[in-house]
């Protein structure tokens, strides 16, 4: 029998370690190969991920600027679209004001603004207070000519008037005066108890509902507002200008016409006055004698009452039939009017629109019991 070789222990012991640092080395090369292509496939699913990110926050962000663009001047593609042309009011009062927030006003920041109704049927509210009405010819440097320094009214009423006798200026019309403001309690009960004496034959009774018919009850008269003005022609040593009948001239004309424009809207019509064609108001206002009232709404209201030809009675009823309205020029949105009832505390809240296009709000009180907000666009 042949002799078998002796294995050397230290030959397969060595051989092993050799085999084992080659798979140990291939190992580690192998898992480093393999680290490395996840880290770049991790890398490329990233990088993807992050252009994905940027692709679809850049469609984002284009998607709101156009979204932006459209709803700049808060027009809402859901409501009822305007003809285009003129002026128009929308209805929206099935249409909720949106962007919504509320706003806590004083009364006596409200009160003034345009919309205090005061006629035979609504007296002047009893918190109604002169201290802040100001001289028409002190604050307007004299551009307006006045009977005297004691023609006031208050600051919004007088800055409306100065822009559209400013304007009827430019297109050469002149000799407008303010000869008529505000008249306080006492004053209006001086002129009514007069002509409540020239009845001293009938009753009491009798000689009140007399002299309603020429004059108003006082805290009853337009001129106890604050807003409204009689406006007259005059230029000293020109009977040719002073015999005009004001409505007969350029200039009554022309701030007719116009005065809508400023925020200013005639107070009494009449049938066939101012001007011919006028529809008579009367049995609305409660006045059937020709007064040269022009009377501060603000220029929203002011666009309604002209557009609709509505009279202050009618516009606030027409409000109360529809809360919510957008007021648009040739299709392009100007004023949204909302009317609310917030009673008579003080302060009181009412809800206005964050919209992005909205220039101004004003809040009026209409003496009712309601606030009128205007945001203009």
């Amino acid at each position: 029998m042949a002799n078998k070789r002796k294995k050397d222990p230290f030959k397969i012991v060595l051989i092993i370690t050799v085999i084992l640092g080659i798979l140990g080395a291939g190992c580690i090369v192998g898992s480093n190969w393999i680290r490395q292509q996840r880290a770049e496939r991790l890398q490329v699913l990233t990088d993807q991920v992050i252009t994905e990110n940027a692709e679809s926050q850049a469609a984002y962000e284009q998607a709101l600027e156009e979204f932006e663009s459209e709803q700049e001047d808060g027009t809402n593609q859901a409501w009822p679209s305007p003809k285009g042309e003129g002026w128009e009011v929308v209805d929206l009062t099935n249409y909720p004001l949106e962007s919504v927030s509320t706003r806590t006003i004083n009364r006596q920041d409200a009160l003034y603004n345009g919309m205090l109704l005061v006629n035979e049927w609504h007296s002047r509210p009893s918190d109604f207070l002169e201290d802040s009405l100001v001289s028409v010819s002190k604050a307007t440097d004299r551009k307006i000519s006045v009977r005297d320094n004691n023609v006031r009214l208050f600051p919004d009423a007088v800055q409306a008037l100065q822009d559209a006798i400013t304007d009827a200026k430019g297109a050469n019309l002149e000799n407008y005066v303010a000869y008529e403001g505000y008249r306080s309690w006492d004053e209006q009960n001086n002129l009514f108890q007069k002509q409540m004496e020239k009845y001293n034959n009938l009753s009491e009774e009798e000689r009140i509902e007399k002299a309603k018919k020429s004059v108003n009850y006082p805290g009853t008269s337009e001129f106890n507002t604050g807003l409204t003005t009689r406006v007259i022609l005059y230029k000293a040593k020109d009977n040719a200008v002073n015999s005009l009948k004001f409505f007969e001239s350029e200039q009554g004309i022309w701030l007719y016409n116009n005065s809508w424009k400023y925020g200013i809207v005639f107070r009494f019509p009449l049938a066939d006055y101012p001007v011919k064609g006028t529809a008579d108001k009367s049995y609305k206002t409660g006045v059937s004698v020709q007064l040269q009232a022009f009377r501060y709404v603000g220029k929203g209201n002011a666009a309604v009452m002209h557009a609709l030809d509505l009279c202050l009675e009618e516009y606030l009823d027409y409000l109360n039939e529809h809360p919510h309205i957008a007021v648009f020029e040739n299709g392009a949105l100007k004023y949204e009017i909302v009317r609310e009832n917030v009673g008579n505390g003080d302060p009181f809240t009412v809800h206005v629109t964050t919209k992005p296009g909205v220039k101004n709000t004003v809040t009026s009180l209409d003496n009712m019991g309601y606030a009128v907000t205007v945001f203009e666009y």
